[in-house]
């Protein structure tokens, strides 16, 4: 069952060594199948050659030819190199304990230049009966470290030599700098020391004292020369405390590799250990691990903070050659230039907008919610006719399975209780009433503690508003994430998950929130990519593209259309986006697979283009590795030649849907970059404070809101055109919830 073969329907694995013994085979007992009674009978006859298929599924086939040779079987020392280098390349590091163990990754980590040959696999056979290392070997397999590599560190305190090193850069055409802070919050913490570099292995360290010191090199910041940093969006953000603005143009290291390689980590650390083989000083190292006794910045002796703060320096710089000409010479040159480094100082400034929460009505709706939750509660306990810990597992299992017998065929956890999550859940909430009221009970505890109650908690002190961080290097998929707090994950699909973007209100009596989305984007987008006539003729009209998708899947006028049919043209519509399968929209729709393959047969033949971009993007990625948006954003799919068949199928998947969902990624930023500008080059008090994937959130002053309006519209529509027309839409009003 495990691996699908399914056998013969009523005939577990007791029933089968019964009946094997008795006859002898399978093929002797289906040739017996009319001695059998009822339904065992039928069901020997029905699925006769489902089971002969099973069987020969489950059967080694012995007779393949196989050429070998003996010798390559026989068990060998490693080649610790070829497998570190292999390890490093795939960054499986707690495999690299398990196999080569600790001391080796302490003492002699591998360096690593470039990504491993083809024929890497063969490689691990090389040399594999030589038991020790030559020193070649063993220094080719350790990282430089600043304690054996030369290089010349500055410690700049004194006027005068902060004025030299100052003109020296004024001078430089491309420079790298790097800011040491207080902490991690660009609204409160200060900085204490800012580095520079301009050459490999050189670096300077100026402690910052007061203000004026940093102030001093606001000239070179608002220059035109390239300014080079990892993680630029942070470093902007605190030299903004000082008045100091950062102008174009740039070159952020981390969103360099993101784009070359978007699946992997985008660290100094990491990139400098896999293109520089030099393993820098580690935070660490200074400051101590987390907990009560880690040390500030500020804390740490100015020797030692120069050492480090150089390095980092003189590290990106030295990334900044190598990624450089890595970046111009690739496809995704263009998002990085016209997308993601414009974006860096957009996000800047809407983390440093934040947005207003009214903390007094998350408290007031937090009883609310409490006072239903009890409401629930008492019901739960009623229907159970006891009362029971509703969030314990074992507990919630043994009422519903044992006393209320919902399921005799409940599945178990390997530790022997009942499954009772919410997949579980919502296939028994037909059969009793109490399994909807446990699903409510826990939607609206989550409710309850992950937003109405935490969000009050991070209101700002000085600026009580909350300030998101936009993750801009992340997901490969090219979209932006966001954590402390995460805003675009606030509950939109239930009522009650709504009412929370009520508290997400105008900056003051004098703003109102404007709320703009695409419609319908990603089908635009695959409507052009694909130029489908069927679905670009439905869109040029301006027809709801789910009833003109079910008028042609089921063969019936537009206006005839039912709002079941639409339903289900909509569920095919997105699902084919995301790779879905008869299987899939069979579950989602609670239809029969016959029915489900049926409407997706349909709706390919009548819009064969989507097939046959389908089909084309996962033969695109055979050849090439990866997938690309219409901009150039690349997607690597190093599965795609899997022989694993179900991580095949996701790589196929993402196929399909990565250069759909990275244009609309794509558009999204260039909305967000062209929007900022306006507001800016119109010296308008409005302000973009939030993006949720297709939405963006504005704070508009009441005096701008019609201009705001027309420029957000145009700015959104005509971001990245298409084939077909892009649509965006808006809504306004106190609160967020009113805009949507």
């Amino acid at each position: 069952a495990s691996d699908n073969i399914p056998g013969i329907p009523g005939m577990g694995e007791k029933t089968a060594k019964k009946l094997i013994k008795q006859y002898g085979s399978l093929e002797n007992i289906l040739d017996h199948a009319h001695e059998f009674k009822g339904k065992q009978q039928e069901n020997l006859i029905q699925y006769r050659e489902q089971a002969l298929l099973s069987k020969q599924l489950a059967t080694i086939n012995v007779a393949v030819p196989i050429d070998h040779i003996l010798e390559h079987y026989e068990l060998k020392d490693i080649n610790r190199d070829a497998i570190q280098t292999l390890f490093e390349e795939l960054e499986f590091r707690q495999l690299t304990k398990r196999v080569l163990g600790d001391s080796n990754e302490a003492e002699a980590p591998v360096k690593k230049v470039a990504p491993a040959a083809p024929d890497l696999f063969s490689a691990l056979s090389e040399n594999a009966t030589d038991t020790e290392l030559t020193e070649e070997q063993a220094a080719a397999i350790q990282y430089h470290t600043i304690s054996g590599t030369e290089h010349d560190y500055q410690l700049i305190q004194d006027a005068a030599a902060i004025d030299q090193v100052l003109n020296l850069f004024m001078q430089e055409n491309v420079f790298c700098f790097d800011t040491e802070t207080t902490g991690l919050d660009p609204l409160t913490d200060r900085v204490i020391g800012l580095a520079l570099s301009a050459q490999k292995g050189k670096g300077y360290y100026v402690p910052i004292q007061s203000d004026q010191d940093l102030i001093k090199f606001k000239p070179l910041f608002e220059q035109s020369n390239v300014k080079i940093a990892q993680n630029l969006k942070f470093d902007l953000q605190m030299l903004r405390q000082y008045g100091i603005e950062v102008k174009p143009p740039y070159f952020d290291t981390m969103l360099a590799h993101y784009l070359l390689e978007p699946d992997k980590r985008h660290g100094m650390d990491e990139l400098s250990k896999q293109y520089l083989q030099y393993e820098p000083v580690s935070i660490e190292a200074l400051i101590g691990k987390k907990g009560k006794g880690q040390l500030t910045m500020d804390q740490v002796d100015v020797q030692v903070l120069k050492d480090y703060a150089a390095e980092d320096a003189d590290v990106t710089y030295q990334l900044y050659e190598v990624l450089k000409p890595m970046i111009e010479n690739d496809q995704a040159n263009a998002v990085f230039q016209t997308v993601e480094l414009p974006l860096v100082p957009v996000l800047a400034d809407m983390e440093h907008e934040g947005i207003k929460v009214d903390a007094s009505f998350l408290q007031a709706y937090s009883v609310e919610l409490n006072q239903e939750v009890k409401a629930i509660e008492q019901r739960i306990y009623e229907q159970a006719g006891e009362v029971f810990n509703i969030a314990s597992p074992l507990q919630l299992g043994k009422i519903l399975f044992e006393k209320l017998q919902l399921d005799e065929k409940a599945k178990k956890t390997k530790t022997g209780q009942y499954q009772t999550g919410e997949d579980v859940l919502i296939k028994l909430s037909s059969k009793h009433s109490i399994v909807q009221d446990i699903l409510d009970f826990r939607g609206l505890q989550k409710l309850k503690s992950t937003y109405v109650d935490a969000l009050p908690e991070l209101i700002h002190p000085l600026t009580h508003r909350v300030h998101t961080t936009f993750n801009q290097a992340v997901a490969a998929t090219g979209r932006l994430s966001s954590t402390n707090p995460n805003l675009q994950n606030i509950p939109i699909r239930t009522a009650r998950g709504r009412e929370v973007r009520k508290a997400f209100i105008a900056r003051d009596a004098e703003h109102v929130i404007l709320s703009a989305d695409y419609s319908q984007i990603e089908l635009r987008v695959i409507a052009s990519m694909s130029e489908d006539p069927g679905m670009m003729e439905a869109f040029n009209q301006g027809i709801d593209i789910h009833t003109a998708t079910a008028a042609k899947v089921f063969g019936v006028p537009v206006e005839s259309v039912t709002k079941e049919q639409r339903y289900k043209a909509k569920s095919v519509n997105f699902g084919l986006i995301y790779g879905q399968g008869a299987f899939g929209l069979a579950e989602n729709l609670g239809i029969s697979r016959t029915e489900a393959k049926q409407i997706i047969d349909q709706y390919f033949e009548q819009f064969p283009g989507i097939r046959q971009y389908m089909d084309k993007a996962i033969e695109g990625a055979r050849s090439n590795g990866f997938v690309s948006t219409l901009l150039g954003r690349k997607r690597y799919l190093r599965d795609i030649h899997s022989a694993n068949a179900t991580v095949r199928s996701f790589a196929e998947r993402n196929a399909i849907n990565a250069p759909i969902q990275g244009t609309a990624a794509d558009m999204i930023k260039l909305a967000m970059i062209n929007i900022h500008q306006q507001i800016k080059s119109q010296q308008l008090k409005s302000k973009l404070i939030l993006q949720v994937h297709d939405e963006l959130l504005l704070d508009v002053h009441v005096s701008e809101l019609e201009q705001v309006k027309q420029l957000v519209l145009t700015e959104m529509q005509n971001a990245l055109p298409l084939k077909v027309p892009v649509v965006a839409e808006y809504g306004v009003g106190q609160n967020w919830l009113e805009a949507h």
